[in-house]
């Protein structure tokens, strides 16, 4: 009996949809509200301390900056890196997830699939298409482990 090989892995199909459609919601709210910092509450504990100086410091403005600093540079790396993964994608793909994706919160499956003119089955294969192609790409793909070869 002769087995096909191949250089693809095999990948968790359920968790590498989990990380793509967590990638392209992140994107969209990026692209539509932008970035909300987290703001320093500096609001003092007026309960009395019955022991002694602990001698620890602490920045809470310092780690509020650093916070809103690295988080808005990652999440507007993450919208560039999808934004042009979804552009190398095939135009009915990338319309796809466009449109169910990118566009609207609401959208859904069935509404997209007329709007485009594919038929269910068509949209199906084009979605997991699309999403093989954005896991590789954004390097989000989730690898199931080869048991074979463990042993």
């Amino acid at each position: 009996m002769s087995t096909q090989l191949s250089f693809l892995p095999k990948i968790d199909r359920k968790e590498t949809q989990r990380r793509v459609e967590e990638a392209l919601e992140t994107a969209r709210i990026y692209k539509q509200i932008g970035f909300v910092r987290r703001e320093n509450s500096n609001t003092p504990s007026y309960e009395p301390r019955f022991h002694g100086a602990t001698n620890k410091t602490s920045a809470p403005t310092e780690s509020c900056a650093t916070w809103n600093a690295g988080k808005e540079e990652h999440l507007r790396n993450l919208t560039e890196r999808v934004e042009r993964a979804v552009g190398r994608l095939d135009k009915k793909e990338r319309e796809l997830i466009q449109k169910r994706y990118l566009t609207e919160a609401d959208a859904l499956d069935y509404i997209v699939c007329g709007e485009i003119g594919m038929s269910k089955r068509t949209y199906e294969r084009v979605k997991g298409r699309a999403f093989y192609k954005l896991a590789f790409m954004l390097r989000l793909e989730s690898v199931v482990e080869d048991k074979t070869s463990a042993s």
